[in-house]
């Protein structure tokens, strides 16, 4: 009975060390979010809403026209 209570023992801590190391190698989520968004900076002038209503109905011609 005493080898039963080890060995449930044991995977017990294999199993917390095992969520705690998955747990621990997840990016960090503000980090992640804030590297997005230097990678959308532009120096460019955001679109107008003509200008986007443009690029969608060109786009929409692509898809279903061509």
């Amino acid at each position: 009975m005493v080898k039963l209570r080890s060995d449930r023992l044991a995977l017990v801590s294999a199993i917390i060390d095992s969520l705690q190391n998955t747990l621990s190698s997840q990016p960090n989520r503000k980090a992640l979010i804030q590297r997005m968004r230097g990678l959308l900076k532009t120096d460019q002038s955001s679109p107008t809403d003509a200008q986007v209503e443009e690029i969608l109905q060109e786009r929409r011609v692509e898809k279903y026209l061509k």
